[in-house]
């Protein structure tokens, strides 16, 4: 799983650097599925359940599951991007939220906040702890700063299959996958998605392209990460 997570990394970090004013999210996703086969593994976005591309690119008020497309990319956009890979079996996961160019002070606050909430959650992931001390940290963190986190999408257990139980809340729930408690093995994929107005969230008519119902910034990070005896490692680091 570190050398399918290892290969998602590789991407997102050339992926990141690539998205600058001016490309369109089509020519990160065809850069994205040739570096993925050219390493021997296979992009495990496509196809599943019909997804027609290699990543998820979304733009701005999109929080998760965007299409890559033309648009080109613009000055003071922020994008995020998720890469999900299979190799030899088992797979990695991993997001990032970049900005474009000059972006708002805004626009940046969420995307440390978004990134710091992770990192937070991380630290929990801890042999003993439950599943809601994850997302008790989460949402902490980003009410903390006035804005939201979605409700309608969370993590998930990552391993043979790209989701597997248990979810991974990024918000306060007493029922359910949150009372599970952390065992050494255990491998999940945190990825709060966070708003900088309302949580609530609509599908766009492609039935894929989640967007803020308010219409305002999102950014999602993503990684996945497994529990061990002696803490916390990040397999997508």
């Amino acid at each position: 799983m570190r050398e399918s997570n290892q290969i998602v990394k590789e991407v997102l970090n050339e992926l990141s650097l690539r998205a600058e004013e001016g490309i369109t999210t089509l020519e990160l996703n065809r850069l994205a599925e040739k570096k993925i086969r050219k390493q021997g593994a296979t992009p495990a976005f496509l196809g599943y359940r019909d997804y027609p591309f290699t990543i998820c690119a979304s733009i701005n008020e999109e929080v998760v599951h965007g299409f890559p497309s033309k648009r080109r990319l613009q000055d003071g956009d922020i994008i995020s991007i998720d890469v999900g890979v299979c190799f030899q079996g088992y797979y990695g996961d991993a997001a990032v939220t970049v900005p474009v160019g000059e972006v708002s002070e805004q626009a940046l606050r969420l995307i440390a906040v978004t990134r710091e909430s992770l990192d937070l959650a991380i630290e929990k992931v801890q042999v003993g702890n439950r599943i809601f001390d994850i997302s008790a940290v989460i949402q902490d963190r980003v009410e903390s700063e006035g804005f939201s986190v979605v409700r309608d999408f969370v993590g998930h257990g990552i391993g043979q299959k790209l989701h597997e139980e248990p979810q991974i809340p990024n918000f306060r729930m007493d029922e359910g996958s949150s009372q599970i408690k952390i065992k050494p093995g255990m491998v999940i994929a945190i990825e709060p998605m966070v708003n900088i107005g309302s949580y609530e969230v609509d599908t766009l008519p492609d039935g894929w392209t989640v967007v803020t119902r308010d219409r305002s910034l999102s950014a999602h990070f993503e990684h996945t990460v497994a529990a061990t005896a002696n803490g916390p490692m990040v397999l997508s680091a």
